[in-house]
């Protein structure tokens, strides 16, 4: 009995790079049979075909079998089918049983991985060539690929049959993409999990990840192929990108920096994964009307995802509320409450030349189909039947939601933690799947990285504590050390607002298991001030204690306050105000004098004043709210803390926790931020690329910045700056279209272009820039005309941002910026010199292509 496989002659099997040697037998999705043609896919034998016309399988969708692909096709891609035959003796093979939903029958196929085979040949040259498949033969040209479009627009549709137009040609070429990731991402995948490598996991609630399909296909070196594979279907690739939207997963540089890590550690071959939240409606869409800004939901998942995958079999349950209570083992149990699911969507993340294929895991939210009441909705209580699976997925519907009500920052809350937790729970169990069947949680932190993109995932400390204490079973000092080896801190920003301070009632309502950690961490925390000032001068220690608890304005822990603490407790004189410094040094001659305690006490007594006793009390204030600070909580509870910048993290060490820097100097280090240049000059300004690459010698400095000091010989190069000029007008061109198909208004592609793309915000200077404008413009107002064109040169202002939603403020920046506008745009005395425009936030893929 002969064994039957059907591959569509497109699919190419990508080795792993250097780094990533795959010695397991399924390293690689790709799978194929022996064939007396070695490398040569387009031979087909007549037995082969007159098999394969015997076997006819009905023209369905593909089926895809863990890492084998099984394409089912019709006549007329016949030509583009590669049928291979085999005996059932095949080493390296799995057997895939497809059923015939007509007939209810079996046909049973072997897969062989040509990868596997590829490495033990590379391991015992002696093997014989002609039974491998070189890579070169899996490399799809342009007719293969477009190949692959029709296959997707036909079969894993998601528009109508009835014509091919933009948007369907934008979807089938995404999910033709996205086959090659499939590729490389499961053997990827594989290697993680066969090595049992240390992972890297990067927890954000935000992703501002951009347009995914110029990234991946130039990350996969196609970008040319597909052009032309469009081309032969009548569209330009140019196109087919601006139907993309973007991912609304992010807002600003904290997303932009969680993506490019993510990008990054994929071209650079590290093991690593990325973790955030699938939100509906994003933050929200931008409108620039005369009155400002208006929002509106997002709608970017409205046509679907093609570069997502649903793991319908990775879920997790996430609780709030309910109460804590003690077993007879003395284990803590959370029980009662709310509790929903959270499914895991998957996205891959491709590196540049490289076949690692990193992943970025979003989580969606919702609850068990039982938690639906039936019985209320056909009584007419439709509301009251879905309240839960409302409540669940409104979890996920928006990033940020408006905090001013207690509403908006529950729902912030329980986002943070659906984050935390889901992730959590995901790595523990990929640990202890690794691990086998002898876990080692002191191996844990060895196995684990895990990276909290600024404070919004702080929770995955005590989450990370429960888990290890109350399920698995860990004591509390074994679970703190393991957390605190595990877990690293990403700071943003030193605005005192931005620093998270969560109300101490609602984080205990919502996670009163969560409190009573953070208890023990601060009564820790607590312990470890007191031993390094002790307890002599009890102001300091008062004041380390108000600049370092993670508890603010919380009564201190009981075993600390039976403390000697308690007893030393006491009135502090200081020398009255008024006091000249004459006087005081007459006090301290006096007392260098003194021949006895009596003489000091008098002097001492001398100086006393009423008005100059302090209180050191360590009781809270009962007029101020009580909150738990979430950044002092992520400096104690990991291992290292980073700013995004030098000049950054000199701040977070001097300024912003500079009690914590003299404690543990050893954690505080800087990461300065960057962008990649692959997405940020290769990809969106190809012709700046190109001079780059051809005048500095190499394209070596798309992985390596350092080599751009090349160009540094030919800074006076005449024909350079020449190219440079040239490219850089074509691209002001490509602006100026853009500017009128978004606005209508025509500008000057030789006026200076004068950008500013940025979130709106008091501290990021728009109101700075803005004000500037109207100065420039009203000093031209004063000018004759000739004196204009003398002293100014022509310039387009272009802003680009949004203002959060319920930021007053910066909503009013927006406003003066539009209202400027209109002045300035319709003024036709300045109009040409200074004329000012607002866009849309530009797209973070390739702005302006």
């Amino acid at each position: 009995m002969q064994k039957i496989l059907l591959i569509d002659s497109f699919i190419h099997s990508l080795t792993p790079s250097p780094k990533i040697r795959l010695k397991k037998e399924r390293a690689s999705p790709l799978a194929t049979a022996k064939t007396g043609n070695s490398g040569d896919l387009s031979k087909v034998s007549a037995e082969q075909s007159n098999l394969m016309a015997a076997t006819a399988m009905p023209s369905t969708n593909s089926i895809f079998c863990h890492s084998c692909i099984f394409t089912d096709f019709r006549a007329k891609l016949k030509s583009r089918i590669l049928l291979l035959n085999h005996t059932s003796r095949i080493r390296n093979s799995r057997s895939f049983r497809y059923y015939s939903p007509s007939r209810r029958t079996g046909c049973r196929f072997f897969a062989k991985n040509v990868a596997s085979h590829q490495q033990q040949q590379l391991q015992d040259p002696s093997t014989n060539r002609s039974d491998g498949i070189a890579l070169d033969a899996f490399q799809p040209d342009s007719a293969s690929i477009a190949s692959s479009i029709k296959y997707h627009a036909e079969f894993t549709p998601l528009f109508s049959p009835e014509q091919f137009d933009l948007p369907k040609a934008y979807y089938a070429t995404a999910e033709s993409v996205r086959d090659m990731l499939i590729i490389n991402w499961n053997a990827t995948y594989d290697f993680y999990e066969k090595m049992n490598v240390k992972q890297a996991y990067y927890l954000s609630m935000e992703f501002l990840q951009g347009r995914a399909l110029l990234n991946a296909i130039g990350n996969l070196e196609l970008i040319g192929r597909y052009a032309e594979a469009l081309k032969k279907l009548g569209y330009r690739l140019e196109d087919i990108i601006e139907q993309e939207p973007d991912a609304a997963l992010g807002n600003g540089g904290l997303g932009r920096l969680a993506s490019c890590f993510l990008d990054s550690m994929a071209t650079l071959n590290y093991p690593a994964w990325g973790y955030g939240l699938r939100y509906k409606y994003g933050l929200f869409k931008q409108i620039i009307t005369n009155d400002g800004q208006e929002e509106v939901a997002e709608n970017w998942l409205e046509m679907g995802n093609p570069w997502e995958i649903v793991r319908n079999d990775v879920s997790y349950p996430v609780k709030f509320y309910g109460e804590v209570t003690e077993g007879p083992d003395g284990r803590k149990e959370w029980a009662g409450g709310e509790d929903i699911i959270a499914v895991a969507y998957d996205v891959p993340i491709p590196g540049y030349k490289t076949q690692t294929t990193l992943n970025l895991r979003l989580w969606s939210t919702k609850v068990a189909a039982e938690n639906f009441d039936l019985r209320a909705f056909n009584a007419g209580e439709h509301a009251k039947a879905y309240d839960a699976l409302k409540k669940a997925e409104k979890i996920c519907y928006v990033l940020y939601p408006g905090d001013e009500s207690l509403e908006g920052k529950t729902l912030r809350l329980k986002q943070q933690y659906t984050l935390c937790s889901a992730s959590l729970q995901d790595i523990i169990a990929r640990f202890e799947r690794r691990s086998g069947d002898s876990v080692n949680w002191n191996q844990f932190p060895e196995k684990v990285a895990l990276q909290m993109n600024d404070t919004h995932p702080t929770l995955c400390i005590p989450e990370l504590i429960r888990i290890l204490m109350d399920v698995k079973g860990l004591k509390w000092n074994e679970a703190w050390e393991i957390t605190q080896r595990t877990v690293a801190y990403t700071n943003h920003t030193v605005l005192p607002e931005a620093l998270e301070k969560w109300s101490f009632e609602l984080l205990q309502e919502l996670l009163p298991r969560h409190v009573q950690i953070i208890e023990m961490i601060d009564e820790e925390l607590v312990n470890t001030i007191i031993a390094e000032y002790g307890t002599e001068d009890l102001h300091l220690l008062e004041e380390k204690l108000r600049q370092m608890r993670i508890f603010d304005n919380i009564e201190l822990p009981a075993a600390i306050l039976e403390s000697p603490i308690k007893s030393q407790e006491s009135v502090i004189e200081v020398p009255a105000q008024d006091e000249s410094p004459d006087k005081e040094k007459e006090a301290e001659d006096g007392k260098e004098e003194a021949e006895d305690g009596k003489e000091e006490t008098e002097a001492l007594d001398n100086a006393k004043d009423p008005e100059s006793e302090i209180k050191v009390s360590f009781e809270p204030d009962p007029k101020q709210p009580k909150r738990v600070r979430m950044a002092n909580l992520c400096v104690v509870g990991g291992h290292a803390v980073n700013g995004v910048a030098e000049i950054h993290s000199e701040i977070v060490k001097e300024d912003v926790f500079n009690e914590f820097y003299k404690l543990w100097p050893e954690k505080f280090q800087n990461k300065t931020n960057g962008v990649t240049p692959r997405r940020w000059i290769q990809f969106c300004n190809p012709e700046l690329s190109r001079i780059i690459t051809k005048w500095s010698g190499t394209p070596d400095w798309l992985t390596n910045t350092e080599k751009l000091v090349e160009l540094r010989k030919f800074a006076d190069n005449d024909e350079l700056q020449s190219e440079w000029r040239e490219a850089k007008r074509r691209n002001k061109m490509k602006v100026v279209s853009f500017l009128k198909e978004k606005t209508g208004y025509v500008v000057s592609p030789d006026a200076m272009f004068d950008v500013q793309v940025k979130r709106i915000h008091e501290y990021k200077r728009q109101l700075l820039n803005i004000m500037g404008i109207v100065y420039r413009y009203k000093k031209m107002k004063e000018m004759s005309p000739e004196e204009r064109k003398r002293k100014f040169a022509p310039r387009v202002c272009i802003f680009g941002g949004k203002a959060f939603a319920t930021y007053v403020q910066a909503k009013r920046i927006v406003r003066f910026i539009t209202d400027v506008g209109a002045t300035v745009n319709h003024d036709p005395e300045i109009g040409c010199l200074c004329p000012r425009l607002q866009c849309k936030r530009s797209r973070s893929a390739h702005s302006w292509q």
